[in-house]
C-alpha cells in the first residue's frame, strides 16, 4: 500500500511540475539494491519483477581505477538517539569500525563519488561528487542488521533505520 501511495504522489508531482514550474530539479538518484528482509520490490520479495522466491540479483560493483586511487576514507555521522547526540567518524574505505559506546560495527565497503547503476552493474560515472555513496554493512552484537548504500546528497534513499542509532554519509575523504 505504501508503494502505491508513493507512486500516486510521484505521478501527481510530475503532472503538476510541468504546469508552471520552470526551474528544473535534478533527478533523484538511482535506487540502490538492498538485501534487507521484507523490502518490497527487492529481488525475491513480493512485488518484485523477479517474482516471489527468486534469488536476489547481485549487481557487479565496478570501481574505476581513477576512483580507487583518489579516495581513502569516508566521514559518517552516527546519531545516538537516546542521548540526543551525534558524532562524526572518519573511517577508511574497505574497513571495519567499532562505534564507541555502542554495540555497532560499521563495515565500510566501496565509496563511489558519482554512484550510477545499470542493469548489471554499479559504478561511478566520474570522480566528481555528483552522487556520493558508500557501501555499508551494519552489525549489532556481531549480527548483520543492514546491508546497502548510503547517499550523502539523498540520505532518505534507503536509509539505515534503527530505534537507538542513525548512520549517515557526510562525505568522501580524498587521498
Amino acid at each position: 500500500m505504501k508503494k502505491f501511495t508513493l507512486l500516486v504522489a510521484v505521478l501527481m508531482m510530475v503532472a503538476f511540475a510541468g504546469a508552471g514550474c520552470k526551474k528544473q530539479q535534478p533527478p533523484p538518484p538511482p535506487m540502490p539494491p538492498q538485501d534487507a528482509p521484507g523490502q518490497p520490490g527487492m529481488p525475491g520479495m513480493p512485488g518484485s519483477p523477479h517474482g516471489e522466491g527468486a534469488p536476489p540479483v547481485e549487481k557487479k560493483i565496478v570501481v574505476p581505477d581513477a576512483v580507487k586511487g583518489a579516495w581513502k576514507a569516508v566521514k559518517v555521522e552516527v546519531e545516538f538517539k537516546e542521548k540526543k547526540s551525534k558524532k562524526t567518524f572518519t573511517i577508511p574505505v574497505n574497513s571495519e569500525f567499532k562505534v564507541p559506546d555502542s554495540d555497532l560495527t560499521l563495515k565500510i565497503g566501496y565509496f563511489l563519488p558519482h554512484f550510477t547503476m545499470a542493469a548489471d552493474q554499479i559504478t561511478s560515472g566520474s570522480n566528481n561528487l555528483e552522487n556520493p555513496a558508500v557501501q555499508l554493512d551494519v552489525l549489532q552484537g556481531g549480527k548483520e542488521i543492514f546491508h546497502g548504500w548510503l547517499f550523502a546528497k539523498y540520505p532518505a534513499v534507503h536509509p539505515f533505520t534503527h530505534d537507538k542509532y542513525g548512520v549517515a554519509l557526510l562525505e568522501g575523504v580524498k587521498k
